[in-house]
């Protein structure tokens, strides 16, 4: 029954982590002036070029297919890094604050480079100095949404099965 719960607060941790992480990156986007006008110049061209398409008698697939393919990104930045590292941090019965935001914040910031195969399309300090920023964005990302998973659920992830089981402890036997 006790792991029931544990997989309940677990769920309710990660079903407000993740909106949190969203709202990080939405404001960092819109913040920073550089990532802002990266992402505006990218949304821009790809509105322009979805009703270019839709103009010259493409269908709406292709819309379709290009918000899938925006959720499938912003899933895989959103969700699954918390959930690995929910996942590890309660397998081995890791509590640390510092484990679940900077854990998550680093597997958010890398997951572009890792997919990318840590190449740069650009080579000039303008493109390196707006990957950082990005970079930087992500990594708050990931830290908001890991902490507010360490806040609800995993502080008590890595509780001694003792503990749960309402074992007595030595303090309890006078064996301090």
């Amino acid at each position: 029954m006790r792991l029931l719960g544990h997989l309940f607060v677990a769920a309710l941790a990660l079903v407000l982590a993740i909106p949190c992480g969203a709202a990080i990156l939405a404001l960092g986007a819109m913040l920073d002036p550089e990532t802002s006008a990266a992402l505006s110049r990218l949304g821009l061209v790809g509105l322009f070029a979805g009703l270019t398409d839709l103009a010259s008698g493409i269908g709406p697939e292709t819309l379709l297919f290009a918000l899938a393919a925006i959720a499938r990104a912003l899933f895989v930045l959103l969700v699954v890094p918390p959930v690995l590292v929910a996942i590890l941090g309660t397998v081995l019965h890791w509590r640390a604050a510092t484990w679940y935001g900077a854990g998550t914040g680093l597997l958010t910031a890398c997951l572009p480079w890792l997919a990318r195969g840590l190449s740069r399309p650009g080579t000039g300090s303008e493109a390196l100095a707006l990957e950082g920023r990005i970079t930087a964005v992500l990594f708050l990302t990931g830290a908001a949404s890991g902490l507010v998973y360490w806040l609800i659920a995993g502080r008590h992830s890595g509780v001694p099965s003792g503990v749960l089981s309402g074992a007595p402890s030595d303090r309890d036997n006078g064996r301090a």
